[in-house]
């Protein structure tokens, strides 16, 4: 009941008039029942002015002020953040400038004890790269309209980096937007270019924007100010031992957040990285079975192809590398999986090493669905 009435008030607050006035434009990113951002943004004659409510890895609060080149890139911006304790009623601090100084960006990060400094490239047209936040998206959307062309590459700064993200217009009022490394995100757009709503289902961030009416952002500060999500796929290291043998499996634990998992959010009949962020890591501390491969002690890789009455697990002998970094050549070997489904609901992806009777069994846990391969001893 309580988490009924908190899910009313949210919705509550999401429909509340802001008295700031129309002109205003609102943003609210989930990741499946979880809001993980709401953003506030008016475009003025030079730029952007934005407050966002960030929940994920921590509670913070930040306004932004942007102003554009005759490029429609970064001439500066400022980033100011604000005590989660008592939200944007409190004062602020400036946390970020970034200038435009000639062919680069001056970056100063400020923290409480000291400033960061650094030289960045600069592009025309040059946005802000901000994660999970997308009211940038909305000036790369509406420049990519402007110009009218089917496809459009877009530099954003990350860091001390800038990456091209490339925009494609698709038909009637869909596009794409091409992450350099986490996949395309379809989007909805209207005749200017404004966003209505992201799909990112076929990145690993999966996430949801959609375009929503007014919001008050100073109740939902306070609403949030005590209620982080904390990090979207944590990293876990558990260890195992059967007899003299040791195990250790190190992978990033997603969570269910109310999803369709296999057969949803993890398709079918596709590799899976097993996981989130970094690759799946197994190591055995003495040689195993598994079916009929022989795996000799150490560390490997974990890559998986689910289906929806079996699986096929991947050995893979590269180490080190980025979930999405998959290389068939480094392929130790393919097992198959078997899948059972259970009462209990597990919320976070997790892997497991039991003993049985025959040696040991490696377990992949998600919702209620556990794939798993027997594996004995040598």
């Amino acid at each position: 009941m309580r988490n009924l009435i908190f899910a009313l008030l949210i919705t509550s607050l999401f429909a509340a008039c802001s008295s700031q006035g129309s002109n205003e434009s609102y943003f609210v990113t989930k990741l499946g029942d979880d809001t993980l951002a709401v953003e506030q943004f008016l475009k003025t004659e030079s730029g952007m002015a934005a407050t966002v409510i960030l929940r994920s890895p921590e509670i913070r609060f930040s306004k932004y002020s942007l102003e554009l080149d005759e490029t429609g890139g970064i001439s500066q911006m400022q980033r100011t953040d604000y005590p989660p304790a008592v939200g944007f009623s409190g004062e602020g601090a400036l946390s970020q400038s970034i200038v435009r100084q000639g062919d680069s960006l001056s970056v100063e990060i400020f923290g409480e004890n000291d400033t960061r400094s650094y030289m960045a490239p600069y592009e025309e047209g040059v946005l802000p790269f901000i994660d999970m936040v997308h009211w940038p998206f909305e000036l790369a959307f509406n420049s990519a309209v402007a110009a009218g062309q089917d496809t459009v590459n877009q530099p954003l700064l990350s860091g001390n980096r800038i990456s091209n993200f490339i925009i494609a217009d698709i038909e009637g009022d869909s596009m794409t937007i091409r992450h350099p490394f986490r996949g395309v995100m379809g989007v909805n757009v209207d005749t200017e270019g404004n966003i209505q709503h992201l799909d990112a289902a076929l990145t690993t961030r999966k996430l949801k924007v959609n375009r929503v009416d007014a919001v008050d952002m100073n109740a939902l500060a306070n609403r949030y100010a005590q209620n982080p999500i904390g990090e979207l796929s944590g990293a876990v290291s558990a260890e195992y031992t059967i007899g003299d043998v040791n195990f250790r499996v190190d992978y990033g634990s997603p969570k269910k957040r109310g999803r369709e998992l296999f057969g949803g959010i993890v398709p079918y009949g596709e590799i899976w990285r097993t996981g989130a962020n970094r690759a799946t890591h197994f190591y055995t501390s003495e040689d195993i079975q598994i079916g009929d491969l022989d795996i000799p002690a150490g560390e490997y890789t974990i890559f998986t192809i689910p289906e929806e009455d079996e699986g096929t697990m991947i050995i893979n002998s590269e180490t080190g590398q980025n979930g999405n970094s998959y290389d068939e050549e480094q392929d130790f070997g393919r097992v198959p999986m078997q899948v059972e489904q259970t009462d209990q609901m597990t919320e976070a992806f997790t892997i497991t090493v039991e003993e049985t009777d025959e040696g040991g069994r490696l377990n992949l846990i998600w919702g209620n669905t556990v794939y798993y391969v027997d594996f004995s001893i040598n």
